[in-house]
């Protein structure tokens, strides 16, 4: 009886990882279920990917979907590239030192101006785009590389000072203050000490500055009001007509619109998981 009851607990131990394992491979392919499908109608015909039944597996590869996009697009893309750099540029020269300010030195409202930060964040992007039109128009921003960089920034920033304000409070600040020793002012201390030992957090900063700008659609929407300047979000749309869309091309511009964005995610992913200041000051 006791074999049997040791067995019995050991096979209980033993269902639970495979049962894990199994919910884990079901959410997976939830997930990456409509990135499978975007590949796959991207190297369909619009015949095939409306016919019945609907094929899982793609039944007639083609590429031609690609040869039609690809030239078109290049310039949508080289605009989102330049609109996202920008946002990063831009948004981490603004987020560190306040960010580091936040995280080191105490203010009467610094719990203050860490709630409107984070209420920022809940306010829906949908409500600021009308009253964003109105200022940039009044500015002269629109249908311009600025405008919707700095748009995009409004996003960007309260995330990064947020997310790199807890970076900079996991590093002491016995560092910056032996750097005082050695003559360095609070600015040299700053870019010569802290951003090197943050360097995770400053990486992880700049790859959601971009991803949120690269992914943006709402502000380019509102912001672009002629074809002049059309990041890759807003030219997919260019596909959908009023009596025809061109599914397999429109699949084609959004695989290739995926491929800077999971390079990225994929080259910097060391740095968003690296330990910061392991051993940086001993006790």
């Amino acid at each position: 009886m006791q074999i049997s009851a040791q067995q019995s607990e050991t096979g209980t131990k033993r269902r639970v990882p495979i049962f894990s394992i199994f919910i884990a491979l079901v959410i997976t392919i939830a997930i990456l279920f409509p990135v499978y499908w975007m590949i796959a109608n991207s190297v369909e015909t619009n015949q095939a990917i409306f016919s019945i039944p609907v094929p899982i597996v793609p039944t007639s590869i083609t590429l031609s979907a690609y040869t039609a996009v690809i030239v078109d697009q290049l310039p949508h893309l080289f605009t989102s590239l330049v609109i996202s750099l920008g946002t990063v540029v831009v948004s981490l020269v603004i987020a560190l030192p306040a960010a580091y300010g936040l995280a080191h030195f105490h203010f009467r409202y610094t719990l203050l101006i860490v709630f409107l930060l984070l209420a920022a964040q809940m306010i829906p992007t949908v409500t600021l785009a009308t009253p964003m039109f109105l200022i940039f128009n009044k500015l002269g921003l629109l249908n311009s590389y600025p405008g919707l960089i700095l748009a995009d920034t409004t996003y960007a920033v309260p995330f990064d000072i947020l997310l790199l304000r807890a970076f900079f409070q996991s590093v002491p600040y016995e560092l910056a203050e032996a750097a005082f020793v050695d003559g360095t002012g609070e600015w040299g201390a700053f870019i010569r000490i802290m951003l090197p030992v943050t360097i995770s957090g400053v990486v992880t900063a700049g790859l959601f500055a971009f991803l949120f700008s690269w992914g943006d659609f709402l502000y380019a929407l509102t912001l672009m009001t002629t074809n002049d300047i059309q990041p890759i979000s807003l030219s997919i749309y260019n596909y959908l007509g009023q009596f025809n869309a061109q599914w397999n091309n429109m699949m084609a511009v959004a695989t290739l619109a995926a491929i800077p964005a999971a390079i990225l995610l994929i080259a910097f992913q060391r740095y968003i998981t690296a330990g910061l200041t392991a051993g940086a000051v001993k006790g």
